[in-house]
């Protein structure tokens, strides 16, 4: 996700009822990705720290609540700015792209 860093990127989340809690302090996790607010509708199931994906320590394993496989797509964003709708995809297929080569990079 190191290439969406500082990006605020809108996405579908299809649930309600999963969410991260976490029983320490939010410097003994590598959270990834957060949500743009701490109540509803930015964090939309009222995850602790806002947590939308967390990364295990060697990066082997990641896991997320929004769904950026319905989101690469500009025609799939409930929501996408005027001035780049001209973009064939969303920064999202990132996403998809950073872990083929992660697996690249460890095969």
């Amino acid at each position: 996700m190191k290439s969406l860093e500082g990006m605020k990127l809108g996405i579908w989340v299809a649930h309600g009822e999963g969410q991260f809690h976490f029983p320490y302090s939010e410097d003994k996790y590598r959270i990834a990705i957060k949500y743009s607010h701490s109540g509803y509708p930015g964090n939309p199931n009222g995850s602790d720290f806002n947590t939308a994906g967390i990364s295990s320590e060697d990066g082997r394993h990641f896991a997320m609540m929004p769904h950026p496989e319905r989101s690469f797509m500009t025609w799939q964003c409930g929501y996408y700015p005027k001035e780049k709708m001209d973009d064939e995809i969303t920064p999202w297929i990132e996403a998809f792209v950073n872990a083929r080569e992660w697996v690249k990079k460890h095969l």
